[in-house]
């Protein structure tokens, strides 16, 4: 088995309306629990938004601590999934049903062993 990571990119701006959402949290739920039965699934979170984000960059000797993401754009990671499945065919399995739901881009990523 490998472990691989799912990380779903969203874009920057405003949450969507609760009544756009409630559908998507459901269909996660669910796969959630598919994946679960499967004994695919290991972790998942969401994310709070990119601007609460603190980054901790080296500069020579010390260390800077800025506000906000890593990178400029306009996509920031907003939740992911962590999975333990045979292989990358399986992972990208469970990448396209997320995807499907979330109607988002979903990076599909193994762990380093």
């Amino acid at each position: 088995m490998s472990q691989y990571l799912l990380s779903i990119y969203q874009p920057d701006g405003p949450v969507p309306d609760p009544e756009f959402l409630e559908p998507i949290m459901r269909g996660l739920e669910g796969l959630n629990q598919e994946m679960k039965a499967a004994g695919a699934w290991v972790f998942a979170a969401g994310l709070h938004p990119a601007d609460t984000a603190t980054v901790l960059r080296p500069q020579g000797h010390d260390v800077l601590i800025t506000d906000g993401p890593f990178t400029e754009g306009k996509e920031h990671l907003g939740g992911f999934t962590v999975i333990d499945v045979d292989d990358l065919d399986a992972a990208l399995g469970w990448a396209r049903r997320l995807a499907e739901i979330v109607t988002l881009p979903v990076e599909v990523r193994p762990f380093l062993h």
